[in-house]
C-alpha cells in the first residue's frame, strides 16, 4: 500500500493541510478548521501524516492514530 504523504501546520483554529494530488499532480493547500480535521481525514485514504512537534502534536497523534 502506497501512502501519500500529508502535512499539517497546526494553529489554535484553523490548520493548513498540504499534499500534492496524485490524480491531477495539483498541490493542495487546504485550509481546515479545528473541528471539522478528524472527519477530513475519516473521508479519506490512509496517508502518512507529518506535523510539528509541540504539546498539540501529541494529542491530535493520539486522535489520528485512533482512526485506524
Amino acid at each position: 500500500m502506497k501512502l501519500t504523504p500529508v502535512g499539517i501546520d497546526i494553529a489554535k483554529s484553523v490548520f493548513q493541510v498540504h499534499h500534492i494530488d496524485e490524480e491531477t499532480g495539483e498541490v493542495v493547500n487546504k485550509p481546515i478548521k479545528r473541528a471539522k480535521l478528524l472527519e477530513y481525514f475519516a473521508n479519506r485514504a490512509p496517508c502518512l501524516i507529518g506535523m510539528e512537534a509541540c504539546g498539540g502534536a501529541h494529542h491530535w497523534a493520539r486522535q489520528f492514530v485512533r482512526m485506524r
